[in-house]
């Protein structure tokens, strides 16, 4: 009975030594996790002051402006007729 009460050190160390390098994996994996969230932060950051610029812009919609300034044929609105 003695003998399943029995500690093996050499198993306590190989177990200490999984742990460590399942530590070191970890700790290297939060790195390059940290790195790439300091990334996608400068991303995010960068995207937002570029629509905060183009809505603080007074930005003109061409495609708008055009419709609006050229009249439409027979259009009594602007009170003349184009032809053809």
């Amino acid at each position: 009975m003695q003998d399943n009460k029995v500690i093996v050190l050499s198993e306590l160390i190989e177990q200490r030594l999984r742990k460590e390098k399942e530590i070191e994996y970890y700790q290297n994996q939060l790195i390059v996790f940290q790195n790439k969230i300091t990334h996608l932060q400068k991303d995010v950051d960068l995207t937002k002051i570029i629509i905060d610029i183009i809505q603080s812009e007074n930005i003109i919609d061409i495609q708008d402006k055009v419709i609006k300034s050229i009249p439409i044929i027979g259009d009594s609105k602007d009170g003349s007729q184009r032809s053809k």
